[in-house]
């Protein structure tokens, strides 16, 4: 078997439609750098965490139209990560492929499993209680999940199993994906396609 590539795991977005204008930069081998400015709080926080965890590299840029609500803005978002992780892992030759991770924070609890399978799939599941932490509607967390596993061809399982804080789950669950994802985009040293197919 041949070794693995070294050339740089990354991916660039630029995303511009009537309802916003995002710029993107995804580097898979980095160290937790990050620079995220959507224009919501909240949800800049839970991409840092994301990112952060998973010690992606990650620049992302987003001018939405929030004076409507959150829900292109997020979307948007989702599909651009999704989108520059997909261009980042190439043929997807000579990854780990699977993760998973369990993920406290305080009461809460959150578990992710990642499959980079190059079929999308998500099965999103986190009782979140709140209609909208801070401007973030609580139904778009759910749906950054869908969209980015969309976007990113991988399947998606994450599930809150317990906690009483929606801050703390929601937080959670970004965290347990990241680290899931961590495992699934890690080196195995080779070129080899993990899967019985051949091609993923």
């Amino acid at each position: 078997m041949s070794e693995k590539s070294t050339a740089p795991r990354s991916g660039q977005v630029r995303r511009v439609t009537k309802e916003t204008e995002i710029e993107l930069s995804l580097q898979l081998d980095g160290s937790g750098e990050v620079d995220v400015d959507t224009g919501i709080g909240i949800f800049d926080h839970l991409l840092t965490a994301l990112a952060f965890h998973a010690r992606f590299d990650l620049s992302l840029t987003c001018r939405g139209d929030i004076h409507v609500d959150d829900h292109h803005t997020v979307e948007d978002c989702a599909l651009a990560c999704g989108q520059a992780l997909h261009d980042a892992l190439g043929d997807r030759g000579g990854i780990t492929r699977f993760g998973s991770a369990h993920v406290p924070l305080d009461e809460a609890l959150a578990r992710a499993v990642v499959d980079l399978s190059g079929r999308p799939a998500a099965e999103i599941h986190l009782g979140l209680h709140r209609e909208a932490i801070g401007p973030l509607a609580c139904e778009n967390i759910t749906h950054f999940f869908t969209s980015l596993a969309q976007a990113a061809r991988l399947a998606l399982h994450v599930d809150l199993l317990r906690g009483e804080n929606d801050h703390h789950r929601a937080e959670a669950a970004f965290k347990a994906t990241a680290l899931a994802l961590r495992q699934a985009v890690a080196p195995m040293g080779t070129s080899q396609i993990l899967s019985t197919k051949g091609v993923l």
